[in-house]
């Protein structure tokens, strides 16, 4: 047996031995409530746990059958009629069998609670004990019925949830490849010249790399952390572009004890120099900052927008591209929607992008 099998089995059995347990305790726990409340009825709790000792087993054989066979096989299909049908007759069964070994085995008058001194099946006794044995049957079917829907609600919210950290994961993955293989291009052209740059560029790809590896797998990061990785960034940009980059990072506020969803401030920067530094011609000015004020972080960043594009481009500049929606994704499915707000517009040939997002 696999490992996976074994971790199964034992999950199946785990759910079987609680769902057993939950069994006995309920029918223990009915059956002294209805000898102490029958026997202070008849002022006799002897009779009261002789009529219950052969009433119970009665009680949990049609329970089971109605909740374990009848529903399944008939309520569940659509086959009203035959449901009705043979719950009917099982509930007739029980009559029979309930009357004559209470008649033998307890007294000859079987429904001490009635009117009249009963010794034979009558119609009123008949219908008494059809009714009062429904009543059992609906009793622990909604019962059945509700911790089923508790133990399927569970299951599709647990489902929901893995769904939801999978997706999260997924698209934190989809920071652009294109950074690093950029990055390793000038680190092999810095490599060729001999470069003094060349061992700083691979220290700072290192401490990247190590924090998209190893820091941003919890749902929320510390937000000095997820900034120390933005600088990170910053600086390998810098050396790519050398001189025709002009970056200004501003940081207002306290930043200690507040975390924020991981990479989430990366993908806008990421998407600055995109759609920004890599498509225009000359010197190019990114603007960044950073204002933390109660539990809120106003994050805004700007970057130019190119003065010639393809029809292409132009559609990437207006919607942000692929990283905006990316991140637009990431925020429906990580914070309610009083815990954000973002803009996006251009204004002064900028595109500029404002976050005001709730730090936990």
């Amino acid at each position: 047996m696999s490992v996976t099998n074994y971790k199964a089995t034992s999950i199946s059995s785990k759910i079987q031995e609680i769902s057993l347990r939950h069994h006995i305790i309920f029918w223990s726990l009915y059956f002294i409530f209805n000898t102490f409340r029958w026997g202070s009825y008849f002022d006799d709790y002897l009779y009261s746990l002789k009529t219950n000792l052969i009433g119970f087993p009665i009680h949990m054989t049609l329970s089971y059958l109605n909740v374990y066979v009848f529903m399944p096989n008939f309520i569940f299909k659509k086959k009203y009629l035959t449901y009705i049908t043979l719950l009917v007759l099982s509930l007739f069964t029980m009559l029979l069998v309930k009357f004559n070994l209470t008649y033998y085995l307890v007294s000859e008058n079987v429904w001490p609670e009635g009117t009249e001194v009963i010794s034979k099946l009558t119609l009123n006794y008949s219908i008494d004990m059809m009714i009062g044995e429904l009543y059992v049957i609906t009793f622990v079917t909604a019962i059945k019925i509700t911790m089923d829907w508790l133990k399927e609600h569970k299951r599709v919210t647990d489902l929901e949830k893995t769904q939801l950290e999978t997706e999260l994961l997924f698209l934190r993955t989809q920071i652009s490849p294109h950074f690093f293989f950029n990055t390793l291009n000038n680190i092999y052209s810095l490599s060729l010249e001999n470069s003094k740059k060349t061992p700083k560029i691979i220290l700072k790809l290192s401490e990247l790399m190590r924090y998209f590896l190893y820091e941003t797998k919890k749902s929320k990061q510390t937000l000095e952390k997820e900034i120390i990785s933005i600088q990170n960034y910053l600086d390998l940009e810098r050396i790519r572009f050398d001189n025709n980059l002009e970056v200004n990072m501003t940081i207002s506020g306290d930043i200690s004890n507040k975390k924020i969803a991981p990479m989430l401030l990366l993908s806008f920067i990421e998407n600055a120099f995109k759609h920004g530094a890599n498509k225009n011609i000359g010197k190019t000015k990114i603007d960044i900052d950073f204002l933390i004020k109660d539990d809120f972080l106003y994050f805004t960043i700007s970057n130019p927008i190119p003065t010639t594009t393809t029809q292409k481009q132009h559609q990437e500049k207006t919607t942000g591209g692929i990283g905006l929606e990316n991140v637009k994704k990431r925020l429906a499915l990580g914070y309610q929607k009083k815990e954000y707000n973002l803009n996006i517009e251009q204004k002064n040939n900028l595109f500029i992008v404002a976050l005001k997002i709730k730090l936990k």
